[in-house]
């Protein structure tokens, strides 16, 4: 959902496993960010730039805010529409099903652009990374068995990818289906994301994991998906190792 929340972090960056970890807050976007160099104003000011953009394209087209199915655009559209389309039109869903995964992209960019090395981007659980170390990502699936006890084992050598999740139980984003949780794993953030949003929207009934990974083998450019419904876990494609944490 696009709502407005005033106001950005002035927090200072803390510590933590050798990265700075900082927030950025900016109208309706909230970004948790741990990176290896103090990059939070510079980068404040990118969300902002960024976020302001999207919202004037969206005062003058707010089919594209609206629309369950992708919407055409033209050249002269900023980056971040563009990038939302590029993504949406592969999956055919709606351009803002693939928005907080943008978001997390471009600012996880704009960051290795100014230097970083390590940088981890998560917003709301659309997390885009690059890692120098070995780093464990976990799953939140709400009330499953499954939440906070498993995890992706994410390797340096995979580079930068997105790790986007749709739930129809946590959170307020709109879910069609049935999962508590079903995360898609690609090179693109925004891909993940609008990806994750398709797959959890055919994740229902008795088939629901069954009819979930139907629909991401159709989907071209991501890596692989993890479903869960209840006490129930499925997974498809080349998925980085899942382990107990």
């Amino acid at each position: 959902m696009w709502s407005l929340r005033s106001g950005m972090s002035k927090k200072e960056p803390v510590s933590s496993g050798g990265l700075k970890k900082f927030r950025l807050m900016y109208k309706n976007s909230v970004l948790k960010i741990l990176c290896d160099k103090n990059l939070r104003a510079v980068a404040g000011r990118e969300l902002e730039r960024n976020y302001s953009l999207l919202e004037n394209y969206i005062l003058e087209n707010p089919f594209f805010l609206s629309s369950y199915e992708p919407v055409d655009v033209d050249e002269t559209a900023p980056n971040i529409v563009k990038i939302m389309t590029e993504s949406t039109k592969k999956v055919g869903v709606g351009q803002m099903a693939a928005v907080a995964g943008a978001f997390s992209e471009v600012i996880c960019d704009f960051l290795l652009g100014n230097g970083a090395k390590e940088v981890i981007v998560d917003n709301g659980g659309d997390i885009c990374l690059n890692l120098r170390r070995e780093r464990v990502i976990g799953v939140y699936a709400g009330t499953s068995a499954f939440s906070e006890r498993i995890g992706f084992r994410i390797t340096p050598d995979l580079g930068k990818i997105g790790i986007c999740t749709s739930s129809s139980s946590v959170g307020h984003s709109v879910s069609l289906g049935d999962s508590d949780a079903v995360t898609v794993i690609a090179d693109s953030c925004p891909l993940a994301d609008a990806a994750a949003t398709a797959i959890g929207n055919e994740v229902k009934g008795k088939q629901g994991i069954k009819n979930g990974i139907k629909r991401a083998k159709k989907i071209s450019g991501i890596e692989g998906v993890l479903i869960v419904i209840d006490d129930e876990m499925g997974c498809w494609g080349n998925l980085p190792e899942i382990i107990r944490i």
